[in-house]
């Protein structure tokens, strides 16, 4: 039927009435998009001539559609059909009658565009290459149809590049030779086929076509134009091929720098390619191109302010004007200003300022010192779209500067924060005359930079805001400005408006608050929005605290009020706006509610309305949690019991984040109006609560034992409380205590809950303890419990013990040791708990009153079981620290004369150093020297276990006392044991933590004796540097930063892989490999990611991409993993450094997600592999968000692999949208 009816169209398509042509095509242009469309032979054949011939149709809308018909067309005819049709195209494209041209050069591209299968495109090109090269290089062609050839190659080379490698010579030669034609058209083309070539051509070619472009540049006396095209081709060239022109920098960069400061000086365009294809080198090479950097530097500042037409009278800054400029304005004088395309010298000069600065972080300081100052004088620029530009390469310089000194307190002279901070002044006084201009786009320019400003340093406009008022009051009120403006303003002002103190904005209010509520009235969303916001703010900053410090408030109340007010009770509008009302809401009443009493009434409920919509509910809830914690005690009592009944509702709905926020505000509404809310209510609470305490969500948890504890602490509350905690909470709790996921917050919460219980009524303390101590026996069903809920329970002992009063307290105690002293091996279980109990309970309270109680703990180092072993030594620590004096020389004694149960009393050691290195506390000075010389005893123990026990003691020892331990460990680095010079590393490692303590000054001179052990010829040694070395890094990156130059190069080389460390071991039957140096390489992956996060600007992310994180790709297991990771951070933080070399990046990643396990691998390296792609495909996602990524061909190739498999598509997908 299809056939019948495709023949009746195929004759209408040749009648004389165009409009039965036209409707022909179209119909025929549906019947080829159907699916199940298929030609025979002879009907393709048919096809392919009338659409050939419909594409001459003097009728354009029959011959566009005809192109169209050519798409579908290809996918559904034979190879030889689509050849044939090709090589007509080509002839008519360069024989055929000029009107016909155009439309064969757009139906040859449809065609290309098309092509799917490899062996068509074979087909094809061998046909139409040698037709589209008659094409370029045949002289006497005309430049139209040379135009044409040169497009369509351009295409055919981008999409089928690499399988043409062996005509690339030729290709190349003719190219080239076309570059040097004398139609600019021809030429500009030319450069953009090169291009699209060069990305699939050998090192050899892409040498010699670099070579033949730079002797055309050396040669003396040719035309601008031509070197004009020279030097695009270059840019051209770097743009394609990345980092593989890094070779050819040494040969190109001089000669441009060259070309720049010696060109005409009307050769403005010469300039701007000149700085545009350094801006690419930057981008691209950033290995290759360091040593030029200095260089650049001085051009692009030199070109900023490149305006030799233009004399600024109204301020002499004869100072960075040179003197020649200033003569060559005499002779100047004749141009108009039309003529005048000098600041596309400065716009590109701009720019590449701007690639400078993303892709070297090294140079912050010095760009501070010398780029800094010009930027800011720039913002004068006349031209406006150049002016945009500067505004944007200071916001590059802001943000890098805020990159790289993330999390840096310390400002000292050298760093980029401080040296920033002293351009404050001048960059607020430029920015104000920006504010003053008439041009809307150039105040939100304006504006971008000084909110940039504020992020990176928050405190920094203190003594400036007076002078940025009107500013902000112009923006907001002018009648010409732009929403787009307002925003800027409104988000600038509500940034500052928190990052400062209060009181630095009192004398400001009265002019901020009228634009901003005037604001509130906006028409459109995102305004209100954003004046909301800030009204937030603008609250806060009115009454910081309820005494109220000298600044009169009152008079702001009402406005700001009637404002939100009007927009809380508006329902026609945008969610986010009445999203903002609300909160803004609940932040007016929390603040000013005394002031409001007469409002209340009228406000309050339309808050509770809002809880009942399920789109505002979550903000109402917070809104909610807010007024209930202000000091001013707002009257709830309109809409308490409703307020109440809908949380008590919340409990049970499917939102997380809903149920979250309403236990907060319940929490904090029984704390403040508990004597208002009946006990019914609390039951009705507690029964929903209930269901929320499980494991599999320890936050909610938390919240919800918070809040039963609030209940319960209620002295109101009655006794059928206590019952509903018992029937209902307390067997969840008992639950939940033996999950071995209960840590943190929730198990404090759980520990407070136990002790809550003991004081509230008729609950009695025997029971609980009873039914505390069971729920640690292993059960029939599941078997034993989890070693972290004996912890639990442990702690939940002790607390409630303590609760309870002395006499519990050691009733407990006694009836614990009695367990202990029944040693009946079958009671294992039992006295693991009642090790860990007692344990728990000395911490916290001094037991020696209980005779001998070190003796019946230490008597359980002879149990045959290991876990009891450990819950011993852990106990004898902890009741150590119950009662320093009395237990600390025993342990000490034992050890010196136990060498069996070494390991253990070391372990009750550790236990009693950290606690008092974490509560601050001191040692007597007879028991540290004791401790010492005990602790390096054993600092070469054969067993690691004991090694690693000694370091720990020692780093926390260290904490405590410095200033006698850094010299010892110091002495110690320079042993002849490998096992000492690790050990004391370790120590070291152990002794930084995040918290500032004392130690830090007394390490500071000396940590490289520590670190520089990183080139010792033990790995142990080695490895233990590198540990140290990354808790330096993420606790106190300030103490290493001046090492670093020294360190990074030895850190790299632990990345490698070692011949010498891989042995073989025979088994018999098999052989095993063993690679003793894999640990090491982890620990120096895992380091250098440690140090992107604190030490950007030391790391030259260029030198170390490859050739180390690219082997480090291709590693075992363990390494791809970190590798992974920093791959993923790199193009996050430093794209540049990573576009540079995306191709050779694609095989190591290839690879990893291609690999398939063997078909009888156990489950586990299935797993292992499958979180092995998953982690290569999050890097993979990291380098698609890289803009430029798609220059590399390899890396687009990979994308499509990945999106033509659809188990690695649906992986991809998901960790996408993670």
């Amino acid at each position: 039927m299809a056939n019948l009816a495709l023949t009746g169209i195929l004759e209408k398509m040749t009648g004389k009435d165009k409009d039965y042509r036209y409707m022909a095509t179209s119909d025929l242009l549906s019947e080829l998009n159907k699916d199940g469309f298929k030609a025979d032979a002879d009907l393709e054949v048919k096809l392919s001539n009338i659409i050939i011939q419909q594409l001459d149709d003097v009728a354009g809308d029959v011959s566009g559609l005809a192109v169209k018909c050519l798409a579908p067309l290809v996918k559904k005819i034979s190879e030889p059909r689509v050849v044939e049709m090709t090589n007509k195209l080509c002839e008519k494209l360069l024989n055929g009658k000029d009107q016909h041209r155009d439309i064969a050069s757009i139906a040859l591209k449809t065609i290309i565009a098309e092509v799917a299968t490899q062996s068509l495109a074979q087909a094809i090109l061998v046909s139409i290459l040698a037709q589209l090269m008659k094409g370029i290089t045949v002289t006497g062609t005309s430049t139209e149809i040379k135009c044409e050839c040169l497009d369509i190659l351009c295409d055919v080379l981008h999409k089928f590049g690499n399988l043409m490698a062996t005509n690339h010579d030729l290709l190349l030669g003719a190219l080239l030779s076309q570059i040097s034609s004398n139609q600019a058209s021809v030429r500009k083309k030319t450069v953009s086929c090169i291009a699209s070539l060069a990305s699939s051509l050998s090192d050899d070619l892409l040498a010699k076509a670099t070579v033949e472009v730079v002797q055309n540049l050396r040669k003396k006396n040719t035309k601008s134009e031509m070197t004009r095209t020279n030097i695009q081709m270059i840019g051209a060239l770097s743009r394609a091929v990345g980092y593989r022109f890094g070779p050819h920098l040494s040969d190109t960069v001089p000669v441009l720098i060259n070309y720049c400061t010696s060109a005409s000086e009307n050769d403005e365009e010469l300039r701007e390619y000149s700085l545009q294809a350094l801006e690419s080198f930057l981008l691209r090479c950033p290995r290759d191109i360091s040593s030029y950097c200095d260089e650049i530097l001085h051009l692009n500042l030199e070109y900023l302010s490149y305006d030799p037409n233009f004399t600024d009278n109204m301020e002499e800054d004869t100072d960075d004007e040179s003197h020649e400029e200033e003569e060559d304005d005499e002779s100047a004088n004749e141009y108009t200003d039309d003529e005048d395309v000098s600041w596309k010298v400065r716009r590109a000069a701009a720019k590449c300022l701007a690639a400078l600065i993303v892709s070297r972080p090294e140079m912050l300081a010095k760009l501070y010192e010398e780029a800094c100052p010009k930027l800011i004088d720039r913002f004068k620029e006349r031209e406006e779209n150049v002016k945009m530009d500067v505004f944007n390469t200071f916001i590059e310089l802001l943000r890098q500067t805020g990159n790289i000194t993330k999390g840096q307190i310390d400002i000292n002279e050298l760093s980029p924060r401080w040296l920033l901070k002293q351009e404050v002044p001048k960059i607020i006084k430029s920015i104000n005359r920006q504010l003053r201009e008439k041009s809307i786009k150039t105040k939100v320019g304006a504006f971008s930079v000084l909110k940039e400003l504020v992020v990176v340093l928050p405190d920094c406009l203190a003594d400036h805001i007076g002078s940025l008022i009107p500013g902000i009051e112009k923006a907001l009120s002018d009648k010409s400005s732009t929403s787009n403006l307002k925003i800027e303003a409104l988000i600038f002002t509500r940034l500052v408006l928190s990052s400062h103190s209060p009181s630095v904005f009192h004398p400001y209010v009265k002019a901020l608050s009228g634009p901003v509520l005037a604001a509130v009235g906006e028409r459109y969303y995102k305004v209100t929005a954003e004046a909301l916001r800030v009204c937030g703010e603008l609250v806060r900053v009115v009454r910081p605290s309820i005494e109220g410090i000298g600044f009169d408030f009152k008079p702001y109340v009402h406005p700001i009020y009637n404002a939100i007010m009007s927009r809380l009770t508006n329902q026609d509008q945008d969610q986010e706006v009445k999203e903002c009302a609300i909160s803004c809401m609940g932040l007016v009443v929390s603040t000013f509610g005394d002031n409001l009493k007469a409002e209340l009434p009228a406000c309050l409920p339309v808050l509770v309305d809002r809880m009942g919509n399920e789109i505002t509910r979550l903000t109402a809830v917070k809104a909610f949690a807010v007024i209930a914690a202000s000091p001013l005690q707002i009257d709830l009592s309109c809409v308490l019991e409703q307020v109440i009944a809908e949380l008590t509702a919340f409990l049970r709905k499917a939102n997380r984040a809903l149920r979250q926020a309403t236990l907060g505000t319940l929490n904090s509404l029984i704390v403040a109006y508990g004597d208002k809310i009946g006990s019914s209510a609390y039951e009705v609470i507690i029964i929903e609560l209930s269901t929320l305490i499980s494991d599999s969500d320890l936050h909610m948890t938390a919240l919800a034992l918070e809040l039963c504890c609030t209940l319960m602490a209620d002295r109101r509350s009655s006794p059928v409380v206590g019952l509903a905690v018992r029937n209902k909470v307390l067997t969840q709790a008992l639950t939940l205590i033996k999950s071995s996921l209960l840590q943190g917050q929730a198990l404090l919460a759980l520990q407070n809950f136990f002790a809550a219980l003991v004081y509230s009524a008729n609950t009695s303390f025997d029971a609980l303890l009873d039914s505390l101590l069971s729920s640690g026996k292993p059960s029939p069903q599941s078997g034993g419990v989890a070693k972290q809920a004996l912890y639990s329970i442990a702690q939940c002992v002790a607390v409630l013990c303590l609760a309870a009063g002395d006499q519990k307290c050691s009733s407990t105690v006694k009836m614990l040791t009695e367990i202990l002293k029944d040693d009946s091996s079958t009671n294992s279980a039992k006295q693991h708990l009642s090790l860990l109990c007692l344990g728990e309970i000395g911490r916290r309270k001094d037991l020696s009153s209980h005779a001998h109680i070190e003796n019946i703990v230490i008597e359980s180092f002879q149990s045959p079981f290991e876990e009891i072993k450990s819950a011993a030594s852990y106990a004898l620590g902890n009741i150590a620290v119950g009662n320093l004096s009395k237990y600390l020389p025993f342990i000490l004694d034992q050890i010196d004369n136990q060498q069996k149960k070494q390991y253990l009393l070391l372990h009750s050691l550790k236990e009693v150093i950290v606690r008092q290195s974490v509560d601050k506390a001191e040692f007597q000075d007879s028991s540290v020297e004791k401790i010492l010389k005990l602790l390096f005893n054993h600092c070469e123990s054969e067993e690691e276990g004991v090694r690693n026990v000694v370091a720990e003691c020692l780093g926390k020892i260290a904490l405590i006392e410095p200033s006698k331990l850094v010299p010892a460990l110091k002495v110690r680095t320079t042993s002849p044991a490998a096992f000492t010079r690790a050990t004391v590393v370790i120590a070291v490692k152990y002794s930084v933590v995040e918290r500032p303590e004392k130690i830090d000054e007394i390490i500071y001179p000396e940590i490289s004796s520590f670190l520089m052990l990183i080139k010792d010829d033990d790995r142990h040694v080695r490895r233990a540097a590198v540990l140290a070395l990354s808790t330096f890094a993420h606790n106190k990156p300030n103490l290493i930063k001046g090492l670093l130059p020294e360190l990074l190069p030895l850190l790299y080389d632990q990345t490698v892989v070692k011949k010498e460390l891989i042995r073989t071991v025979d088994l018999g039957p098999f052989k095993h490999i063993v690679d003793d140096g894999l640990e090491l390489r982890k620990a120096a992956f895992e380091c250098v990611d440690t140090l992107l996060d604190s030490c950007l600007d030391q790391v030259n992310p260029s030198s170390f991409i490859v050739p180390y994180l690219r082997s480090g790709l291709d590693d075992h297991y363990d390494v791809k993993m970190p590798c992974h990771l920093i791959l993923s951070k790199l193009s996050d933080k430093c794209p540049s450094a990573v576009l540079a070399v995306l191709d050779s990046l694609v095989d190591p990643l290839q690879k990893t997600i291609n690999f398939k396990p063997k078909q009888d691998a156990v489950k586990q390296e299935v797993d292992r592999n499958e979180d092995m792609i998953r982690s290569a495909l999050r890097a993979i996602a990291s380098l698609n968000r890289i803009s430029g990524g798609d220059c590399s061909l390899k890396f687009k190739n990979l994308m499509n692999e990945i999106s033509k498999s659809p188990t690695l598509w649906d992986k991809y997908y998901s960790i996408r949208n993670e």
